[in-house]
């Protein structure tokens, strides 16, 4: 591992400071930074611990009814939090199942969405129920944040703040995971909300996490298992990935077998 300068500021003004420097990286939980770095695979030369922000934690509901979530809040609290399994039980059962209890009391909401892992579950969630990312800049619509694999409209010096999940009538999440990792190899999640039914896919796509407008417009009908075809297009199966785990044929029926299944 090269040698780095290590920082962990008490306000997000100073986080954001140390961020806009070249090659700077945040530290949030650290489930992806920090084996990344062993490995030589990133080797920044400034690290931005967030640990100390405390402004950046919490779950909590906004008068819009939807469920805000600290971006430096971990998985294990999203994953048992009253108000998340009362309104969103669908995002915590996902939260529950991400890796093993040292992943999920370690990683964090925000460091998930913005390392934007093409296989994470947190993406499909925010896409399928149209959240927003807010940072110490803006808003980000959760269309608009996704920029590829690893990649994410995030500039330079920007911080996630919170991520607002609206409450979709009814949501869903389940995911085949890869053995070794627990990663999704393929990953649905389905929500219908006051705009229509919105399904999105993580896990199996060549360029991350995206959404199926041919479920989605056979789930607008009838949102029900019954609904979904046994078979998607051609057009679905060139998104998909082709390595070692599945070919985009075997992905694409995991895809309608999840969605299909009660």
């Amino acid at each position: 591992m090269k040698t780095f300068e290590y920082h962990k500021p008490s306000s997000l003004d100073d986080a954001a400071k140390l961020l806009a420097q070249a090659d700077a990286v945040a530290l949030a939980g650290g489930m992806t930074l920090l084996p990344v770095m062993k490995q030589r695979l990133n080797s920044p030369s400034v690290v931005v611990d967030l640990a100390a922000l405390e402004d950046l934690r919490g779950i909590r509901e906004n008068e819009s009814k939807g469920v805000v979530l600290g971006a430096m809040t971990t998985h294990a609290e999203v994953a048992g939090d009253a108000l998340v399994r009362e309104k969103l039980p669908a995002l915590a059962e996902l939260a529950a199942g991400i890796g093993d209890a040292q992943v999920r009391n370690r990683g964090t909401v925000g460091g998930s969405l913005a390392n934007n892992d093409p296989a994470a579950d947190y993406p499909a969630a925010l896409l399928a129920l149209n959240g927003s990312v807010h940072t110490n800049k803006r808003e980000i619509a959760a269309d608009d944040f996704f920029a590829g694999l690893f990649a994410t409209a995030l500039e330079e010096g920007e911080i996630i703040r919170h991520l607002h999940f609206p409450i979709p009538e009814k949501a869903g999440y389940k995911k085949f995971p890869q053995p070794a990792s627990l990663y999704a190899l393929v990953g649905v999640f389905a929500a219908k909300t006051n705009g229509g039914v919105r399904v999105a896919v993580t896990g199996a796509g060549s360029e991350g996490v995206f959404r199926v407008p041919e479920l989605e417009e056979a789930l607008g009908k009838d949102f029900s298992p019954e609904s979904v075809p046994e078979k998607l297009s051609d057009g679905v199966e060139e998104k998909l990935l082709n390595d070692i785990h599945g070919s985009p044929q075997y992905r694409a029926a995991l895809i309608t077998a999840l969605l299909r299944s009660p």
